[in-house]
């Protein structure tokens, strides 16, 4: 890889660590039962997958999120988030590696986010009730995420931005 190209993937995982935050940060409803807030930016974080690929998509889903908490006053949750958004990313790449559907890794890429804030706000509530509460809050948030992702992938599918896709319909990770 030469230091052209190198840059231009520095500056695409600088944009989805941006989109990823914004996204997150910009609408921010307060989830009941638990101390978190339901967003949009679980959309970007599929997203970051789709662009960047399975590593570097994980780690800019897993930075973008955990600034939107430090930026939004919920620093307590940032380092549980940077793992969790990781690991949803990871996740759906890991799937989208094994030729299975993109759909398939999002639903259990976001099925790991649901249980691993089940586990973070029962921790910071004292008890897994709060987590198990706010769990279908998480599951509407990735389910929403999932919509947005389908149509936003399959709009930017049609246009020449398709070439910086690590994955598309046609074409599987470099």
């Amino acid at each position: 890889m030469n230091r052209s190209e190198r840059t231009g993937n520095l500056v695409m995982a600088a944009m989805m660590v941006c989109l990823v935050m914004v996204a997150t940060f910009l609408i921010r409803i307060p989830s009941p039962f638990t101390h978190g807030y339901l967003h949009l930016g679980d959309a970007m974080v599929f997203m970051s997958v789709m662009v960047l690929g399975r590593n570097r998509g994980s780690v800019a889903a897993g930075i973008g999120s955990a600034l939107a908490d430090i930026l939004g006053g919920y620093a307590a949750y940032a380092p549980w988030t940077f793992v969790i958004k990781g690991m949803m990313a990871f996740t759906m790449g890991l799937c989208m590696d094994k030729s299975l559907n993109k759909m398939i890794g999002m639903v259990l890429g976001g099925l790991l986010m649901v249980a691993g804030y089940i586990a973070v706000d029962g921790i910071f509530a004292g008890n897994m009730m709060s987590g198990i509460l706010g769990a279908p809050f998480n599951v509407m948030q990735f389910a929403v995420g999932m919509v947005l992702t389908v149509v936003l992938s399959g709009a930017l599918y049609k246009t020449p931005i398709k070439k910086y896709f690590s994955y598309t319909e046609d074409k599987k990770q470099d």
